[in-house]
């Protein structure tokens, strides 16, 4: 059977308990619309664990017999993000201890994750170094660099960071390119900086755009 943890708000108004009038809360549950403070609810007992530390909370949650789920609502994403766990104190303690001896074994397998996805990240960033040379032969080896790097930096969102980018799509290649160009080559910033429109900024540089990956193609 599926467990299903308690949830305990972190309320962002003075809030008092609905049965015992104790107040204001730190943290609550929440029974039939009405606010009720931990130890009314029989959680008076855990202790709060912070979320960030993955070992240690997934430790700590499966040693405690009963656990539950803190959020806390944020108001410009308007939704509950979690924010810990309630756990119980011994748990905690064991979690703690086995964290504790196995530190540097944890440590030294995210130092190799870390330079296995440094390797893959490396890999990306050259092939798609080379496609752009091959598509464009005669753009400098300086800047093809460059523009790979910036368009396929972890994180980012960008063209080499996509599927179609990965797979070494051509047109995703030329978009990266074409992007580099923009911003690099053109008076597009300058452009946006006046007040121009995104669209009639791209619209104003296209042909300056075009000109240089005219000069970078093949003769």
């Amino acid at each position: 059977m599926d467990l299903v943890a308690p949830v305990v708000v972190e309320p962002l108004k003075r809030r008092r308990c609905a049965e015992c009038l104790q107040g204001p809360l730190e943290r609550m549950i929440v029974e039939f619309n009405a606010p009720v403070c931990l130890d009314c609810a029989d959680l008076g007992h855990l202790v709060f664990l912070r979320r960030g530390n993955t070992a240690l909370t997934r430790r700590a949650r499966e040693g405690s017999t009963l656990w539950a789920v803190v959020v806390r609502h944020n108001r410009r994403r308007t939704r509950y993000e979690r924010q810990g766990l309630l756990v119980e104190e011994a748990s905690l303690a064991r979690a703690e201890a086995a964290c504790l001896a196995d530190a540097e074994a944890r440590a030294r397998r995210r130092a190799r994750d870390a330079a296995r996805r440094a390797e893959r990240d490396a890999e990306v960033t050259a092939a798609l170094e080379a496609e752009i040379l091959r598509l464009f032969p005669r753009c400098p080896v300086d800047r093809a660099a460059e523009i790979a790097a910036h368009a396929s930096r972890k994180g980012s969102g960008r063209v080499g960071r996509t599927a179609a980018g990965r797979a070494l799509d051509r047109g995703a290649v030329t978009a990266a390119v074409r992007a580099a160009v923009r911003h690099v080559d053109t008076e597009y910033d300058t452009l946006l900086m006046r007040g121009v429109p995104r669209h009639q900024a791209r619209t104003n540089v296209a042909h300056a755009i075009d000109a240089v990956l005219r000069a970078w193609r093949p003769v």
